[in-house]
């Protein structure tokens, strides 16, 4: 009988549950679910830069995606479901009690934003993570070393120690924090305990300062030197990780009926969205998958041979397995990128607000967009005197920086929207190319570059504005879902399908529908403005 997989992604405002027949990555089905209580805006306040999701929306929208995925699946697939396996954003962590349950599922915590999974964006954290970067250099070991060098305010210790620090009856009742990739898992095969959950190599290793080389997590002294909030943490945590290859166990009883699978199926253990996205796009050596959405995650997978003794500084880790067992996974990515064409679009239909019809203020908003893109496409690059820096939500590499601003500068009477439109564009760009420099100035090489995700498949404008700033092709996916895809193909290496999760590619990879080559003549150009932009960065 043919096999079939589920893999799951978590996105930041919902969850997508694709069905692939494990032969050969044909997608059967997906179902998308919003977040209900997310999509209400609730537990967030932008302007503080917190954003908090409750464990709930995750719970309801997992049952409700994949029956329904199932549900437009020929008869006879659930029956021969293998595998599942997860991606999700992260760092999303949230602090448990002594069983790993997050404190927002119990009594008293339920409205408690503290309790809650605080969302990859959230940025409450800047201070303790200069407290990190800080107490890191001073210590006989460089806890951050293979984190970039520099952590981050969006990675799980800065995150915790914050909340802890702001919330006393969560400090009183928390007794350990998971990642969000890890607790899934955990939840369908009815873990319990905080000794039996399987922490992921993925996420550990780039946002917890794991690493073999200090036996796992900073150590106790270092910890309660950096806040008293963290003692006694360390010892409800983990010193093993796992590659995503690995089972993390089957689905329980429970959660195999509220599916409609058996208890046979083999649960993954689970990772971040853009480390699956990158195998679900066929990641190879030299090559840069970027998944483009509201941020960007950029993911490299390197030999060993090639790697050898190389620190890469300023990225968001490099960690041994992360990607792919067997050649260490390299992230780095931007903090903000289509959420900076969000935010223009807001900005213009402010005044929207005023029509009383709903209908004609939503399609006008819905245009916003598109026209801005076709208008800016016009312009020719060398009438791009406006200059802009991609920073509106910080800065996550090179550098990671939280506390840096977005500048727009060289506008004038002229500066149409259209022109801004476009500066913001080359902003999120030359961001790109920071990265791209970063990794080549230290000797790993880029050959070519993949994209994947919303704003790959959606916006050719931008796309090719990319190629030209990089001064090389890209590659667009085939699959509208490459993370789901390639939690689909973790899924089929968990379960046995393939011994390898190379073997799963080479059988489940779907190839790329179109390839952006750099037009000559604007690359050059670009070459110059962006030594503006790097100027522009340096004020």
């Amino acid at each position: 009988m043919t096999k079939y997989v589920i893999g799951i992604d978590y996105g930041s405002d919902s969850c997508r549950a694709l069905v692939v027949d494990a032969s050969n990555g044909k997608e059967l089905a997906a179902a998308v679910r919003n977040y209900p209580r997310w999509m209400e805006g609730k537990y967030c306040d932008p302007a503080k830069n917190q954003y908090r999701q409750h464990p709930l929306d995750y719970i309801e929208v997992l049952e409700a995606s994949v029956k329904e995925a199932l549900a437009k699946c020929p008869a006879g697939v659930a029956e021969n479901v293998v595998g599942i396996s997860f991606d999700t954003t992260g760092s999303t962590p949230a602090l448990t009690d002594e069983n790993g349950t997050p404190l927002a599922l119990l009594p008293g915590f339920e409205e408690n934003p503290n309790a809650m999974f605080i969302l990859w964006k959230d940025h409450t954290a800047v201070k303790e993570a200069d407290e990190i970067n800080k107490l890191s250099k001073e210590w006989d070991i460089d806890y951050v070393k293979y984190e970039g060098g520099i952590y981050s305010s969006e990675w799980v210790w800065a995150k915790v120690l914050h909340v802890l620090r702001e919330d006393e009856a969560v400090k009183a009742k928390a007794t350990s924090w998971v990642e969000y990739c890890d607790w899934l898992p955990a939840l369908i095969t009815g873990t319990t305990g905080l000794k039996d959950l399987k922490r992921g190599r993925c996420a550990a290793g780039h946002k917890a300062m794991w690493d073999p080389e200090w036996n796992g997590l900073p150590d106790e002294k270092f910890l309660t030197t950096l806040g008293p909030e963290l003692a006694g943490l360390r010892d409800n945590l983990f010193d093993e990780t796992y590659t995503s290859d690995a089972a993390a166990g089957t689905l329980s009883p429970e959660w195999a009926e509220k599916l409609g699978l058996s208890t046979d199926v083999v649960v993954g253990v689970s990772a971040f969205d853009c480390h699956m996205g990158a195998v679900g796009a066929e990641i190879t050596p030299n090559t840069l998958v970027r998944a483009i959405g509201t941020s960007t995650c950029d993911i490299l997978v390197a030999p060993y041979e090639e790697m050898k003794d190389k620190l890469i500084p300023g990225i968001c880790g490099q960690v041994d397995g992360s990607v792919i067992p067997g050649m260490v996974g390299l992230e780095a990515g931007q903090s903000g990128f289509g959420d900076i064409y969000a935010w223009f679009k807001n900005v213009l239909s402010w005044p929207l607000q005023f029509l009383d019809d709903e209908e004609q203020r939503k399609a006008i908003e819905d245009k916003i967009l598109p026209v801005l893109s076709e208008e800016a496409a016009k312009i020719p690059v060398e009438e791009s005197t406006i200059v802009a820096t991609d920073w509106l939500n910080g800065r996550r590499t090179p550098d990671a920086d939280q506390t840096v601003t977005g500048t727009i500068a060289g506008l004038n009477l002229g500066s149409s929207a259209p022109r801004i439109f476009r500066a913001l564009v080359e902003a999120t760009a030359f961001g790109s190319r920071a990265i791209t420099d970063r990794f080549a100035e230290h000797g790993i090489e880029i050959k070519e570059v993949v994209g994947i995700g919303g704003v790959a498949k959606k916006s050719p404008f931008v796309m090719q504005t990319m190629a030209d700033v990089l001064n090389m092709p890209i590659k667009v996916s085939v699959s509208e879902q490459a993370m789901a895809l390639g939690a689909a193909m973790f899924a089929a290496v968990a379960a046995g399908v393939y011994s390898s999760v190379e073997e799963a590619q080479a059988a489940m990879g779907q190839g790329f529908e179109k390839t952006y080559y750099p037009i000559a003549e604007n690359a050059a150009q670009y070459n110059e403005i962006y030594k503006k932009y790097i100027e522009l960065g340096k004020l």
